[in-house]
């Protein structure tokens, strides 16, 4: 259900041929994008889980110093010059704080309304309790795992399962076993951009989750 291997290691190949051709040429914001998509479709998704643990007083906004300690720790090829200039262009207002959640939205980067539209439908569907939060609870009777391999041999139990398919929407190390709308939405975000045809990107997400 979620991105393919194979999508996967398209969208890495096409991000790295992009920063190779095209990198001196792009914007702080163009590069660090291409260097999230680079780590595959979960790659947006892994950065905003990075400023997230960062955000001890839950205020949702960075200050430069974190955003900096951020982009480092996170290991793109940013350096300090470019984090500055980045930050100033997304502070809008002069604040001196970035609002994480809004500075995700603008590094998925452009994405066709017809798409969101069909990640909003997903989510809506897994989302049984309307709280804004997948859980495992959620995904029972969602997600069917009685066939899957590791299920049939003993190996994993449902609960497992449930749990690994959420890791893929989060960062494995830290993997809250919850998965956001925007985290939901900052995945599909590197799904689409491995997706040039939008039937075919309309036609995955269909027949995925049978919306």
């Amino acid at each position: 259900m979620a991105s393919t291997v194979r999508s996967n290691n398209e969208l890495r190949m096409k991000a790295q041929q992009k920063l190779r051709e095209e990198g001196s040429n792009m914007t702080s914001l163009e590069r660090l994008r291409m260097q999230c998509l680079a780590r595959g479709s979960g790659g947006i998704t892994s950065l905003g889980r990075q400023f997230r643990i960062m955000d001890d007083d839950g205020n949702r906004s960075l200050s430069i110093k974190e955003f900096k300690k951020g982009l480092h720790d996170f290991g793109v090829d940013i350096d300090g010059g470019q984090a500055e200039e980045l930050f100033n262009e997304l502070d809008k207002d002069g604040s001196g704080s970035l609002d994480f959640d809004e500075f995700l939205i603008a590094l998925r980067g452009p994405m066709k309304a017809s798409r969101k539209n069909l990640v909003k439908m997903a989510f809506k569907k897994l989302d049984k309790t309307g709280d804004g939060i997948i859980t495992v609870d959620d995904l029972r009777g969602v997600y069917n795992c009685r066939n899957h391999p590791k299920y049939l041999s003993g190996e994993k139990t449902e609960d497992q399962i449930l749990n690994d398919f959420l890791v893929t929407f989060d960062t494995p190390n830290e993997a809250d076993q919850k998965v956001t709308e925007d985290e939901f939405m900052n995945y599909y975000a590197g799904v689409s951009a491995s997706i040039d045809n939008d039937a075919y990107f309309d036609l995955m997400m269909r027949n995925a989750w049978k919306i």
